[in-house]
Formats: C-alpha cells, structure tokens, sequence
C-alpha cells in the first residue's frame, strides 16, 4: 500500500501566525513508518520526498508516484535509504542488497523500481536528479566522521557522513547521521540557516518515554515541535533547525537544493536567538 500526502512551501511570515497544530501539520512527519505500508511525503522544499517502508516481513514495491510525474519515480530521481530498524533488503536497479541497522543505499536516477523485503525499517530520502551517479551501499564504516562539541555543552556528538562529496559523487541530495554520546543532549547549537538548501530531519533511538525539543524558525521567531522516536520534521531554507532531548539519541539529516557544501552555512549568534 502506497500513500502520499504533499506539503507546500510556507514563508516565514506565514508561520509566525501558527498555532501548534498548524506548525505539526505543515512541519512534523509523525506518521511515516506503519507496517504493510509505504507512506511518503512530497515536500515543495526543493521537491524533496521524505518517507517510510516498513515490509513487515513481506515485500513491497515503490514505483509510480503520481506526485511525481514521471512513469517510476527514479527515472528524473535519485533515492537514499536508511535502514533505521532491523535488518531487511532493498532492490534497486537489478541488484539486492541486505541492509542492517545505520546502513544507506544510494541509488540513481534511473534505477527503476525500489523492492523493500525482510523485518525492518526504511527510511526513504529523494531528490530530483540530472545524471546517474554510481549506486552505492555505505555502512557507517564508510562514512568521512567529524567529531564536535562537548560534555561541558551538553552537545558532545559524532557526525557520520554517507552520502557527501568527502565519501560519494550524488546530484543534491547530502545525507548523514548525528550521534550524540551519553549526557550531551544539544544538537546544532550554535544554531544555523542555509537558505540555498532545505533539509529534513529524523529522530532515532530515543527510549519510549524520551522526548526531543525540535526548534524552528527564524532565528528571532523560534518555535518549537515535540518529537517522539522515529518523527520526522521539514526545514525550511529560512529555518533555523536545532534540538535539545530528555535523553540522548541519534537523529538523520537530509538535504537538497542549490548546493552541497556542508559547510556553507550562516552561523546564528546565541544573542540573536528568541
């Protein structure tokens, strides 16, 4: 079973007046992973699709997507999976590939329908493509690491990435994982915005009753969302994206747009933030 709910684009002006059911309604994905199912969403941030595949110990099968207007939805796409849960396989472009926990899958444009199989969760990234890039699957002890902040901040972290020009050639999209380590909470903070892309986060290893305070906003209108294990949240370019948890715990980062530099980034001064 294949859903897709579409999200337009919401200018900053806009989103000061929202309360909080309108912020979740048009920034959190709460409702991605339910077994049986693929459920996407199509963002008009930068066409970014966001979404899960949870087979359940059967297949399914991601081809046509209206939304997209193409007969496959690689075929003017790339696509990044994310194994989040579990262990399962993925077969894309003539190839099956067993996946396990932290595991990613690029695959390009082109590679026609994605078969999703086994006991496990999938995180599903996409982005509109030019070229064909070379298909590739990345185990965390390929991704280029970059070790930040801590214990004193609270947002001592490890920054794995997969799918960046320092590991991989991709037409936009830019993919990786944060792992915070035991006591540090804060992720991106000092914050930033970086309006020549968009980006989605997910939310992974929080224990049940754990909670991560997702900012947003622009840097002197913050607002905040309340995200549970395995939410998601859109960031728009103007967006400043950032979070403080009751525990530690793991979250993935996604982007596309203009650029791919990671580091091309306007950097927010603690005393501009409200």
């Amino acid at each position: 079973m294949l859903t897709v709910e579409t999200r337009q684009a919401i200018d900053p002006k806009t989103a000061k007046t929202f309360d909080t059911d309108a912020l979740r309604a048009n920034f959190h994905l709460g409702t991605m992973f339910k077994p049986g199912e693929i459920r996407l969403c199509y963002s008009h941030y930068d066409r970014l699709i966001v979404g899960g595949a949870v087979p359940d110990g059967a297949s399914l099968v991601l081809d046509e997507v209206r939304e997209c207007g193409t007969r496959s939805i690689l075929d003017r796409r790339e696509m990044v999976v994310v194994c989040v849960e579990g262990d399962g396989s993925v077969m894309g472009g003539g190839e099956t590939h067993e996946m396990a926990k932290g595991d990613m899958l690029y695959l390009p444009m082109g590679s026609g329908p994605v078969t999703f199989s086994k006991n496990a969760k999938f995180y599903i990234l996409s982005a509109p493509a030019h070229t064909a890039h070379p298909k590739r699957h990345i185990r965390i002890g390929d991704a280029a690491t970059v070790e930040l902040g801590a214990t004193e901040t609270s947002n001592e972290r490890v920054i794995y990435q997969f799918i960046h020009p320092d590991v991989m050639k991709s037409c936009q999209l830019v993919v990786g994982m944060t792992k915070l380590s035991s006591g540090s909470v804060w992720n991106t903070m000092p914050a930033h915005v970086h309006d020549r892309r968009s980006e989605a986060y997910l939310y992974i290893d929080l224990p049940e009753e754990a909670r991560v305070m997702h900012f947003m906003g622009e840097p002197d209108e913050t607002r905040h969302l309340v995200m549970k294990n395995l939410d998601g949240v859109l960031s728009p370019p103007w967006s400043l994206h950032s979070g403080a948890g009751t525990a530690s715990y793991t979250f993935i980062w996604a982007m596309a747009g203009d650029n791919v530099d990671y580091k091309d980034v306007e950097m927010v001064s603690m005393k501009t933030l409200r």
